[in-house]
Parts: C-alpha cells; structure tokens; sequence
C-alpha cells in the first residue's frame, strides 16, 4: 500500500500523523494506527484499493480546521467584566451535615450556597454530578462516569422527598454513615435506594400535588427524555438484574443477549420490568428536580452566577451511554495521553472517545442534548480536557499509549453549539486548558469568550510566581484542583511523601522534589513581597516558616496566597472549601485506583460550623475585599 494515500486518508479523516516526544522529537503514527483509528471511525482502508476508494468517497468531506466561528462567542455578563467575581469550589460528596445520610447531597449544596453566599462569593463549583454505576456505587470516580447526560441518584436528598417517613432509614445508620470520614457508597447505595423504592410505592398510590413534583411534571420529563432517558432508565434496572445474578454492573461482562439494547431479551426485560424501568426514570427526575432547587437557592441567596457544573472528558466504556447509544463512541479506542515528562509510558484514560462520524451524521444532536442538560441549571460550566473541543489522544484498543495517536474533532460546529447554548441559558463557560495545548487553541478559546483555567502551582518560571498582574482577564484563576494537593498539603510537602508511600515515585525522586519544594516555599513568599500582598511586620515570620521544613503553614501565608488569586485581573477567582477548612489530605492521588482513597474523603467541617472553620472568615474576608459585590 501506498504510504502517502493512506497518509492522504488519514489526514482528511483528521488523524494526526505525528507527535511531539518529551525530547522534542517529531514522533510518526505506525500504518497500523492510523489503520486502526481510520477502523473505528468506519473508513475502509484494508488494502491499497480500499484506501484510493475511500480517498475518491471522501472528496466532499473536508478535514478538520482548528478556528473558531466567527460571531459565535460564548455568555458574559455585563457585570461580570466590569466586576470579577470569586466563589468556592467542592466536591458535593464530602459535605457534611447534621441531617445527610453520609454523602452531600442537592440540600446540602442549598445549604452551602446560603452560606458561602453571606460571605460574598458568587458561584458554588462543583464536581461532575453525572450518572455513575448504582449496582457498583464503589466505581465512584466522577470523571469516569456511565453517561453524562444524566445525573447520579446519589446526591438526592431522601428526606426531602415528598412522602418520605422518619422509618424508612434506621436513624442508627444514618448517624454511623455521617460519623465517617470517608464515603461507603456501598452503604450509602443500599439505604437510600432502600427507601426511595418505599417512596416510589407510595407514590404509586397517591402521588403528591407538592409543587414542583406534580404527575404531569413527571410525565413532561419522562416525554422530554425520549429514548435516551428510556436507555439509561433501562440500563439501570438491567444492570441490577445483573449483578443479583452475579454478573458485573457494566453491560461487557453481560451475557451476549443483553449486551445489545435492541435484543429479543431486552425487549422481554424492558416488559416484565416495567415497573423497575419507571423507578429509574423517576430518580433521573427528582436528581433534576432538586438540583434545580438548589440552583434557585443559591441565586435567591444573592449569587448572580449560582451553580458552577463540570462537564467530564469521557464515559465508561461499559456504561450506560456505550450501550444505550453504542454507535455514539469510537469502538475499540480508549482516551488517553502520549509519553511526556511526567509518565514516560504514557497514560490511559479507560473512557470511550466520542465518534465525530455519529455526531456529523446525527447533527450532533446528542452533543446538544447534553450541553443543554448541563446549562439549564449552570450559571457556569467547566469543561474538563477542553482541548477534547478539538483533539483526543486516542490509544487503540490491546496497545499501549505510545501506539496512540491524535484525532481532529469537528471544533467549528461544536463551538457553535456550545456558544448558542451558552447564550441561550446565560452560561459562563470555563475550558481546563492544562497539560499539552495545542498551539493556536487558547486563541480560540480567547476568540469564542471560553475561560482559560489558570492555577497558581502551576503559574510560574524559573524565575519564580507570576505576578497576579500577568494573568490573563478571560480566564478563571484558583490554587489548585481536585488532582492536588490542599495548600497546607503542598506547604508541608505532603503529595510528595503520599506518591513515595503509595510507589509512584523512588526515595531519589522524593528527595529532588522536597528541594523543589522547599525552593517553591521560598518564591512564593518572596513574591507575596513584590506583590505587596503580605504586611511587612509579617513577611520575617514567613520567611522563616518557609524555610523551615518542618513547618506548619501559616494563616499570613495562607491568607496571602489568596490575596494573590484575587488581585489577578482574571474574571473569576476560585477558592477550595478545602483550603477554607484548612484540610490537609487530597481529592485525589492520581496514579492510584484503591491503595487510596480517592473519591471519597470527606470535609472535616460541618455545613452547619462552616462559618467558625479555620480559615473560613480570614480568606472570605480577603476575597470580598479584592473583589466586593456591586
């Protein structure tokens, strides 16, 4: 075969025939790569004759151009530009509350938007709230999600379910699965499915006039969804079904006839389950429903921008989305990264890629469908690898990363919707341009109003922190994220000594990276001089708790910190609850699957004494200060 045909092939289809190697090295694709996603993508290409066949069919297709659409830019408020605002970011789950059944859940963030609210911040962020596995709750990770156009029943507040009774829950439960400090989603799981069903009976009977959850309101839902909402509903029940019968919760460890939505046993399935089916569809509505009660909650609380959702790169593999839909993702291909400096192997993601055939040939109607999901309720969204706007990294199936290659996404036509959607429902869109961006993309982003994503770890040179002078206005600025350490963490060294424990890195390693960080202690505190966002009287007690490996960090330091991210010009500053109740332990300790506990921590601080926490009033005070309500 002709090399530079199937190179043509490739290259029109928006393959890309080479990458950069963390030497710098121009890195070609292998035949069989470029073969393999060309495969999945349904493109012949077999042989010579397939290839100049294809080449010849292809003629009105044109390749894949990274620009953005003139015209097309997404929501800003006008307030906003003329006022950056600040808010705080979590992870619904590690709420507590005196009345949780062990897991935050929608109340809670009502809860927490008042709150936080009062102290002057803008916006909640949160996790991505998809649909997860119910019948494996302890596949929790909220960016491996089963479908992401749907929301996961978890964080459903039971007792605020019309028609809830104090004995549907053993108050003993409750109370143990509160005094925890991590997560049993297993638990969790079992008592609040437990007692929704109690309610769903209930409910069959005498179904409730309270507003907002009326039958014709249920219905309208039911309608609206369509067969999507049907496939996830249908998945649900199945997948329960199967792991009863000892099977896995994802349909690919299922027997043959139930892997396919539309079999005979499906059909029989759907049928005599029906009442099963229903039930699922009534959780996907109530989740809705109380998300958007919690929306409302926090923008009557004075937050112009309210809820801030996250929109996650991909979808489990074996999930809800790639059996309902299974022609909407690229079959045998996995999202991942090629080798760079920091994983010499490269990485796999383990999510399904979505297919730029389907979506073309559907006019992206389930891309739609999903930003529009995710905006009705959003005054922000942030969309995780917003480079996948453009470009995945995909690594065929039985391969390693390094066999991987890049493949062009249709940008123009998804920015178009994403920009329309944006102004329809008047939603900030924030893109986590971290990692390796390709060049030109920021420019985009820049062009269409989607916010960079900028964090102060992150925000330096050899030279030491940027000023908060130099960062960009388009952008959201924060510490750090859920893949971080908290900055008492970081202060102490603690994400180095975490991946020695758990064998991500050796002891020669651990030692370079303490001096490192020693050597970043150091700058920060240096630069908090040049930036005046210390006091004189304290920056001799900084210098020396800086130097100090030992140290614990200090509230100045903290405080400064925040001082920083606020001064930046950037329109957004974002803060972790994490960093306001002076935690110590991370989100997450990427490179791990369950040597940690990833996913699962939760906040120390009570909802109900978030207001006396550590550093709550200190860094709300800053925050309102550099940046004050109108």
């Amino acid at each position: 075969m002709k090399t530079d045909a199937l190179d043509d092939l490739a290259r029109h289809y928006g393959v890309g025939l080479s990458h950069t190697a963390p030497d710098g090295e121009e890195l070609q694709i292998s035949d069989d790569t470029k073969r393999a996603i060309l495969t999945a993508l349904g493109i012949p290409c077999e042989d010579e004759p397939q290839v100049e066949a294809s080449l010849a069919a292809a003629g009105s297709i044109k390749p894949p151009v990274m620009r953005a659409v003139p015209g097309s830019i997404c929501a800003l408020p006008d307030w906003l530009t003329d006022k950056p605002a600040w808010g705080v970011s979590l992870m619904l789950y590690e709420l507590r509350s005196a009345r949780n059944w062990g897991i935050g859940d929608f109340a809670d963030l009502a809860a927490f938007s008042r709150t936080v609210a009062q102290a002057g911040a803008e916006f909640v962020g949160v996790n991505p709230l998809h649909a997860q596995f119910l019948s494996d709750p302890a596949r929790c990770s909220p960016f491996s999600p089963s479908n992401r156009l749907f929301l996961n029943p978890l964080y459903i507040a039971v007792d605020q379910v019309p028609g809830f009774a104090a004995d549907d829950a053993d108050p003993a439960d409750l109370e143990a699965l509160r005094s925890l400090d991590a997560v049993d989603y297993a638990q969790v799981a079992r008592i609040k499915l437990a007692a929704l069903r109690l309610i769903w009976a209930r409910w069959q009977d005498a179904w409730p006039s309270d507003t907002g959850y009326a039958k014709d309101s249920f219905d309208a839902f039911r309608r609206d969804g369509g067969d999507p909402l049907r496939g996830h509903a249908l998945f649900e029940a199945l997948s329960a079904s199967m792991v009863a019968g000892g099977y896995g919760a994802g349909w690919s460890s299922w027997p043959g006839s139930f892997q396919d939505i539309r079999s005979q046993a499906v059909a029989s399935f759907e049928q005599e389950e029906h009442d099963s089916v229903s039930f699922h569809v009534w959780l996907q509505w109530l989740a809705d429903t109380q998300l958007g009660e919690a929306a409302k909650a926090a923008r009557e609380a004075g937050m112009r921008i309210g809820l801030y959702l996250d929109f996650a790169v991909g979808e489990s593999p074996d999930g809800s989305a790639t059996w309902s839909t299974p022609d909407l993702v690229l079959p045998d291909m996995t999202i991942g990264a090629p080798p760079d400096f920091f994983t010499a192997e490269g990485q796999e993601w383990g999510l399904a890629p979505p297919s730029p055939t389907t979506m073309r040939r559907t006019d992206f109607a389930r891309y739609k469908q999903t930003m529009q999901a995710l905006t009705r309720h959003a005054g922000a969204l942030r969309i995780d690898h917003a480079m996948a706007l453009w470009q995945l990294f995909l690594v065929p199936k039985g391969g390693k990363p390094a066999d991987g290659a890049y493949l062009h996404y249709p940008i123009e036509d998804m920015l178009r919707i994403l920009t329309e959607v944006s102004q329809e429902n008047g939603t900030v869109i924030i893109g986590e341009d971290l990692g390796y961006v390709p060049e030109g993309f920021q420019d985009v982003m820049r062009d269409t109003s989607i916010l960079s994503y900028r964090i102060l770890y992150f925000e330096k040179d050899e030279g030491g922190f940027f000023a908060p002078k130099d960062y960009p206005p388009l952008a959201l600025a924060c510490l750090s994220t859920h893949d971080l350490p908290t900055l008492r963490g970081w202060w102490r060294g603690d994400d180095v000594d975490l991946r020695l424990e758990h064998g991500l890195i050796d002891e020669e390693a651990a030692e370079d990276q303490r001096e490192t960080r020693a050597e970043e202690r150091a700058k920060l505190v240096e630069g908090m001089s040049w930036f005046r966002v210390l006091d004189e009287k304290d920056r001799k007690h900084a210098e020396k708790a800086a130097g100090d490996k030992a140290s614990e960090l200090p509230e100045t330091i903290m405080v400064a910190t925040h001082r920083m991210v606020a001064r930046t010009p950037s329109l957004l500053a974002g803060v972790r609850l994490a960093d306001l109740t002076g935690e110590e332990k991370p989100t997450n300790l990427p490179g791990t699957v369950d040597s940690y506990p990833n996913w699962r921590l939760k906040n120390s601080v009570p909802i109900e004494d978030l207001a006396d926490a550590p550093f709550f009033q200190s860094i709300c005070a800053v925050m309102r200060a550099e940046r004050p309500k109108s």
